[in-house]
């Protein structure tokens, strides 16, 4: 399992500036990073890549659904647009070395209906995101889509209906990310919520309860790392954390107050945290 940081931590952006961030993720001992993907800038990410290259860090990339590109949106058009930005990012990850593309991508993200979905709201996930898919296998990307908590999507809230999703989309290459911050609010029992729905799971994003430093919170560890390896996943391991530094980032995340020391903290006890859990 390799192990990740996502950026969000730091930047929404990731530009040259963060060129020695990448290179201290890499002397700390990670073997990748996560690229928030939200507004392309091909000519960036292009020397991000490079630089990614030269450190010899592998890649995955995260993004959202937005308002005006919504696979759910009873609209039609805004619909194509979901399939037409899925598709602009997935290509640019091809081209960025990125080999796995995730995030909430299934439904405008922080819309909330005052109602659960609907069977048409389904069915148009599933035709939007199926015909994303088959493009991503076209240029070898892979795509996990990943269930949020209740409130921040209504669409899709559990690991068992992201697995349905990717059944019914059918689309190798298509699977769906396991979050254990989401999972700590949404799922009945940890064990056999992961157990079932891991043949589907091909992401897992390592996030505390509170989103700081892993480890330091209540989330089942114990459970997860056993289930994970019991179930022969060997997929990225990513830390998803986030601060206050970013106050787009701590206003999205509702980020009130501290969670950790530092990030260089948060990234240092982190992977410790990890490699004990895997007995490393």
């Amino acid at each position: 399992m390799p192990i990740g940081m996502n950026l969000l931590l730091w930047t929404p952006a990731v530009t040259e500036a963060h060129f020695p961030l990448l290179e201290s993720l890499k002397t700390c001992g990670y073997d990748g990073v996560e690229i928030p993907l939200f507004e392309l800038d091909l000519p960036t990410l292009r020397r991000v890549s490079s630089e990614l290259d030269r450190l010899e860090l592998r890649r995955t990339g995260v993004t959202v659904a937005t308002h005006v590109a919504n696979p759910i949106s009873p609209d039609a058009r805004l619909r194509r647009a979901a399939v037409e930005q899925l598709r602009r990012h997935l290509d640019a990850c091809a081209e960025a070395g990125i080999e796995l593309l995730c995030g909430p991508f299934h439904s405008t993200l922080g819309a909330l209906s005052g109602r659960g979905r609907t069977a048409e709201e389904w069915s148009w996930c599933v035709e939007t995101l199926r015909e994303a898919a088959l493009h991503a296998a076209e240029v070898g990307v892979a795509l996990s889509v990943e269930p949020l908590n209740r409130f921040e999507v209504y669409f899709l809230n559990t690991i068992a209906d992201a697995a349905r999703l990717s059944l019914e989309i059918n689309v190798p290459g298509f699977g769906c990310l396991y979050d254990t911050f989401h999972a700590n609010i949404e799922e009945f029992d940890i064990a056999s919520s992961l157990r079932e729905a891991l043949p589907q799971v091909n992401h897992v994003h390592i996030s505390e309860n509170h989103r700081g430093t892993p480890g330091s919170g209540h989330v089942h560890w114990e459970t997860t790392f056993r289930e994970l390896r019991e179930g022969g996943y060997d997929g990225w391991l990513t830390i998803e954390a986030f601060g206050r530094a970013i106050p787009e980032v701590a206003a999205a995340t509702c980020i009130w107050r501290d969670l950790f020391d530092s990030p260089e903290q948060l990234c240092r006890d982190g992977l410790a945290f990890i490699h004990r859990m895997l007995g490393r």
